[in-house]
């Protein structure tokens, strides 16, 4: 706040004031050049712009008798209408001062109310909730509070000392869940793998099994064809004992390897012996 005695006066944009003639209201001054009776007449300004007022650090008690240091930071000012400014002149006799010393009041008693762990998380809640009164009783002071920060919640040492050790241990835990959570999961990733794997072999060996089948029954099949030729040719080329001789000579050549000759009255009959399968390779 400013007072002018001078004849002339000027205010600024940011400014507003009332003049008062021997003591008395007179009338609102707005910014611009101005004229006044010195002696029987004065000006006083207030500066409307935002005002910057720190919270002193201040011990408060909270809900589970924890005594904690707080501060904060709030920006107030005057409103710029005729009736508030005359609020912050005639309600009030230093309007800073009073706002600093109300702040603090509520700011203890928001802290009451909560425990010291609702504290440290309810920064928000608390400087929207001393907003809130602040503006309540500001209004009679021709004031309004802009906005409130906490800039500090600072709980005793042996507090912050147990708090790092709970976090550390949380951390901690936090760490050997996700460790064993990974160990888990690349146990299970391991287990499909070798499931996999043994049933790529097992599919595999089948596949082998049934191919060594069926090669082994072309094998006969074509064996059972050869003796079947050298039948015909040896009834076609051959006659009596030698026709019997050569069949005999072209079964054992044809058959050498797990084969049995059965010899009847209609003539050779070769079989080809394939596990528990025989092929016969006569011809009726």
């Amino acid at each position: 706040m400013r007072t002018i005695y001078s004849l002339i006066y000027t205010l600024k944009p940011y400014e507003r004031g009332i003049k008062e003639t021997l003591g008395k209201y007179d009338s609102f001054v707005m910014p611009g050049l101005g004229f006044q009776l010195p002696f029987f007449q004065l000006v006083r300004v207030r500066d409307i712009r935002e005002h910057t007022m720190d919270i002193p650090p201040q011990p408060v008690i909270t809900k589970d008798n924890v005594e904690i240091r707080v501060d904060g930071v709030m920006w107030v000012r005057p409103k710029s209408d005729e009736e508030s400014i005359k609020r912050t002149f005639y309600n009030i006799d230093n309007w800073k001062r009073a706002v600093i010393q109300l702040a603090m009041t509520n700011l203890r008693q928001e802290f009451g109310d909560l425990t010291l762990d609702e504290s440290l998380v309810a920064r928000e809640k608390i400087a929207t909730n001393l907003q809130r009164v602040l503006n309540e009783f500001a209004v009679d002071w021709g004031l309004v509070i802009s906005k409130v920060e906490i800039m500090l919640i600072d709980p005793p040492e042996d507090i912050k000392v147990a708090m790092h050790k709970q976090k550390t241990a949380e951390q901690e835990r936090r760490s050997m869940r996700l460790l064993a959570t990974g160990e888990f999961e690349a146990a299970e990733q391991k287990k499909l793998a070798t499931i996999q794997r043994a049933e790529g072999e097992r599919e595999a060996t089948i596949r082998k099994a049934e191919g060594d089948r069926e090669a082994a029954i072309k094998v006969a099949e074509g064996r059972a064809e050869a003796i079947r030729l050298v039948n015909e040719a040896a009834e076609k080329y051959f006659q009596g004992n030698a026709q019997l001789l050569r069949q005999l000579e072209m079964t054992e050549n044809a058959l050498k390897d797990n084969a049995k000759i059965v010899v009847t009255e209609k003539g050779v009959s070769p079989t080809l012996l394939l596990g528990n399968l025989p092929v016969s390779a006569s011809k009726e």
